[in-house]
């Protein structure tokens, strides 16, 4: 089954914590803190693997987690760093937003996006001590991970993209002049996923070459196959239409003409906008009154048209060559500018909530979490930095604007004490 979309969830690793611990040794009275630092949490990346075509691997596995930092030791020993994680996925494939939809990231190049970083390590309790605090019995409490949601849209990468009604010859076309094998047959839907073909024009010059699905009326609303993969003519340079003009269906090739290109528009207009050649095949069963009709209709169009029998072989090179010149004077397959950045919640924020209820007054702030943990209640020294930071971060004001009193119960999350002036 050919997977081009899915949803994942990726998590980095959670920096460790720092250390709590005093120097002991033989003879020595007083060796300190000797606390360590905890590891870095592991980073998230993703990165292009040419191996994959599909995201088939993701249909199943939807979450992916980094490694956590390990927590510091005695002796001043830090934590080992987390292993960093890295999430593979086929060429030109794009990141979205799962919320906003905007673009996080295009995987078309080599180089590894790193997008979400790892916690950073907690400092351990030799950083505290100074003069006056030679005992620091407190440590930092390692940095969160980051978690986002995505959606991942693979968007093949091909020079050219084949389009046209089912059953016109597109796949006999690409398997003549490149080396891919589709299912052709005189059925409609023969092709059910893009096929990419790599069409050689010398030894050292050529091109990719995209298969698409057939598009049917409609396709542009979400009926048919060709929908599905639509996407897939999103990066082409240049679009090759090709047309069965003998009409041996009982269509009109020109309304197959003007209906595929409709179909173009209404996906994107942007599209129906790219350069266009057009294939006449099935020339071999066609009457040259047919053949001549059509060719002046797409040529008044200002369309380039060429007549093919793609099952004989006939008129193919001429099309290789006239896409290779066209393709010269074209830019490079489009990459798609990054549009949203995400972060994390904003870890230096000092937004909190208090509300009194029964006497109670309840503080609340995600970031006093932290605060909470980097918090030693048996140490002296590490409640009067705890009584500094709400201090600091306007909690006590804000406690006396609600007339607060000495002697009444604060709680920050589950965490009690009386407030004494």
């Amino acid at each position: 089954m050919f997977i081009d979309k899915a949803k994942i969830r990726y998590t980095s690793g959670k920096g460790g914590d720092g250390a709590v611990s005093f120097h002991r040794e033989k003879y020595v009275a007083a060796g300190g803190p000797d606390g360590g630092d905890g590891g870095r949490g592991g980073n998230v990346y993703f990165v292009v693997d040419k191996n994959m075509s599909t995201l088939e691997g993701f249909r199943y596995k939807k979450k992916y987690k980094a490694e956590d930092g390990e927590n510091g030791r005695n002796k001043n020993c830090t934590g080992k760093s987390g292993e960093d994680l890295y999430i593979k996925v086929p060429e030109g494939t794009i990141v979205r937003d799962a919320e906003s939809g905007k673009i996080i990231a295009d995987l078309s190049g080599n180089e590894p996006i790193l997008l979400a970083k790892g916690g950073k390590g907690g400092a351990g309790n030799q950083h505290f001590a100074t003069s006056t605090r030679q005992i620091p019995r407190f440590a930092k409490m390692g940095g969160p991970s980051e978690s986002f949601e995505v959606i991942l849209e693979l968007k093949l990468l091909a020079d050219v993209g084949l389009v046209g009604f089912p059953n016109v010859g597109k796949s006999t076309f690409i398997s003549v002049v490149s080396a891919a094998k589709p299912k052709i047959a005189n059925y409609h839907f023969t092709t059910l996923t893009p096929v990419l073909g790599v069409v050689s024009v010398s030894d050292e010059e050529s091109f990719v070459m995209a298969d698409i699905p057939g598009l049917i009326e409609g396709a542009g609303d979400g009926i048919g196959l060709g929908h599905e993969f639509l996407r897939h003519v999103d990066r082409c340079r240049l679009i090759v239409h090709v047309v069965d003009v003998s009409g041996c269906e009982g269509r009109d090739p020109k309304e197959d003409f003007e209906t595929i290109n409709r179909e173009l528009e209404k996906y994107s207009p942007e599209l129906a906008l790219r350069p266009q050649i057009v294939i006449g095949n099935k020339c071999d069963i066609a009457s040259r009154e047919q053949i001549d009709e059509f060719k002046a209709f797409v040529t008044e169009k200002g369309y380039q048209f060429f007549e093919t029998s793609v099952a004989t072989g006939k008129g193919a090179k001429e099309v290789v060559y006239a896409v290779y010149e066209k393709l010269k004077a074209l830019p490079p397959i489009t990459k798609y500018e990054v549009e949203y950045i995400p972060e994390a919640e904003d870890k230096n924020s000092r937004e909190f909530n208090i509300v009194c209820e029964d006497g109670v007054y309840y503080i609340e702030g995600e970031w006093l979490l932290q605060v909470l943990n980097d918090t030693n209640p048996d140490d002296y020294e590490s409640l009067h930095y705890f009584q500094r930071v709400l201090r600091k971060s306007g909690i006590i004001d804000r406690l006396e604007e609600m007339g607060i009193n000495e002697g009444d119960i604060c709680n920050i999350y589950d965490f009690e004490f009386e407030y004494i002036r």
